[in-house]
């Protein structure tokens, strides 16, 4: 299992309804609303990294608000 934290920025007043949109998607285990330079902080989980980058691509970074992602894998040192 592959987790990452996705760092979210959206057009001004969008977080909340960003949030909301995306924490209803599959492999979303939280997503919060924030202050600072991001907007939104997800955190996600798949089984690879591949199918963690098609869920961003393909659905996190279609959602309308959002101007920009960094996608950030969780490591076990």
């Amino acid at each position: 299992m592959v987790q990452a934290y996705i760092l979210i920025q959206t057009e001004v007043g969008k977080a909340s309804t960003v949030a909301a949109t995306i924490s209803g998607f599959p492999g979303v285990i939280q997503a919060e609303d924030v202050t600072g330079p991001y907007d939104v902080i997800v955190r996600a989980q798949a089984d690879t990294v591949d199918e963690l980058g098609r869920m961003v691509v393909a659905k996190v970074q279609q959602v309308e608000g959002i101007t920009r992602t960094l996608t950030c894998p969780v490591v076990h040192l």
